[in-house]
């Protein structure tokens, strides 16, 4: 198929970029470089060193013989270049990364909770207007949240994306509907994301536009088999407060000999997925696309679940790191229970990468090759969800 994979230059976006194109699909990435801009604002820069786009294509180039075409773009404001881009690329597939992706970023002001909200709304709606007016029959494959479930105990399997209900009439008797699974943001990121929800709805019942929307764990990992082919093709490595992944916070931690930091009680319970199992579940549902006509497609794109507070332990275990209990900035609960639906995935034949030993000492490994650019002034984390904590 051709792919354009929107956001193509980030931490997901660019191992899945380079993974489409290894199984044979035509790829073009857009991205108006966002995020190295924001290393420049927040003085972070990713742990491992990420080649200029124009070097990272050609080293792809020189190792494969496919070529990855690049368009810099800005989505949320360029609506007509991405219209135009649309009608002469002729996509099959819209792969959508291109949103502000951390919630403590979102939370850091009155600035970035606006910004995020400006670019990740304008962004969705922008892409799925120009497919509308583009007059094809795009599939819109968009990278979601758990979080928009929330992180409260539910009680329950967290279903994929629907939930049925059973309404009362007025006459006593029951009608069973389904619904979208009631959203609990946590944070201005996440709320945009439940806000994506209802684009998605909308212009897949108004418009019948194809979309799947893909409600991802945290991401774990750096490297898939494709950014191993060459250290310029190497993804990205976040570990500052506002931009790492908590798990791989912690490893990179143990590697600079840095306490790991847990938040609050550590009994937050949290989804995740390996970096490597990101760019197959985006393999899949470019390949199993909902029929035109047919609702929205919400898959939960997670594997497992664990605690912070056990994450912390394990990679103690491993290392030896000391663990520090530090104030939790965020607004949400102590202690919760999360349980996953995750079986349409499984039944598309995702095998999934699970945390082992391993893994993880891939990962502290990486950490520790690149230390000497890790800036340890940058590990806490100092965006509040509220000026009180």
């Amino acid at each position: 198929m051709k792919v354009i994979v929107l956001g193509g230059d980030g931490f997901c976006g660019w191992p899945t970029a380079l993974h489409l194109s290894k199984v044979g699909h035509d790829v073009l990435i857009v991205d108006n470089m966002s995020r190295r801009n924001i290393d420049i604002e927040l003085e972070a820069e990713s742990l491992t060193p990420i080649k200029p786009m124009s070097v990272r294509l050609a080293a792809w180039k020189e190792k494969t013989g496919k070529q990855i075409e690049f368009r810099r773009m800005d989505v949320a404001h360029d609506f007509d270049r991405l219209l135009q881009l649309f009608n002469d690329y002729r996509p099959e597939a819209v792969v959508h990364f291109a949103e502000q992706r951390a919630a403590p970023y979102s939370m850091k002001s009155p600035w970035h909770k606006r910004y995020t909200v400006d670019n990740n709304l304008n962004a969705t709606n922008n892409t799925l207007c120009a497919i509308v007016e583009s007059g094809r029959d795009i599939h819109l494959v968009h990278l979601g949240t758990m979080g928009v479930y929330g992180y409260g105990s539910a009680g329950m399997k967290i279903p994929e994306g629907y939930l049925k209900v059973k309404l009362e009439r007025d006459d006593g008797t029951l009608v069973e509907r389904e619904v979208l699974y009631p959203p609990n943001p946590g944070s201005i990121y996440h709320m945009t994301k439940t806000q994506d929800q209802l684009f998605f709805a909308y212009y897949n019942k108004n418009d019948a536009v194809r979309v799947t929307d893909l409600h991802q764990g945290i991401v774990w990992g750096t490297n898939t088999p494709e950014t191993l082919l060459d250290e310029r093709l190497i993804n990205r490595f976040d570990y500052d407060g506002d931009y790492g992944t908590v798990l791989n916070r912690f490893l990179m931690q143990a590697a600079v000999g840095y306490p790991l930091t847990v938040h609050g009680s550590g009994g937050q319970t949290r989804a995740f997925i390996h970096i490597r199992d990101t760019v197959r579940c985006i393999e899949l549902a470019i390949k199993n696309p909902p029929k035109r006509g047919e609702r929205v497609m919400i898959l939960n794109q997670m594997t497992e679940t664990h605690r912070v507070r056990d994450l912390a332990k394990m990679v103690s275990d491993l290392t030896g790191a000391k663990i520090e209990m530090v104030r939790n900035p965020r607004v949400e609960a102590d202690e919760n229970e999360l349980f996953v639906d995750n079986q349409c995935f499984i039944d598309m034949g995702l095998k999934p990468t699970k945390l082992e030993a391993g893994l993880m000492l891939e990962v502290h490994e990486i950490a520790e090759k690149y230390r000497g650019r890790c800036d340890t002034s940058k590990i806490p984390c100092t965006s509040k969800w509220r000026k009180d904590l």
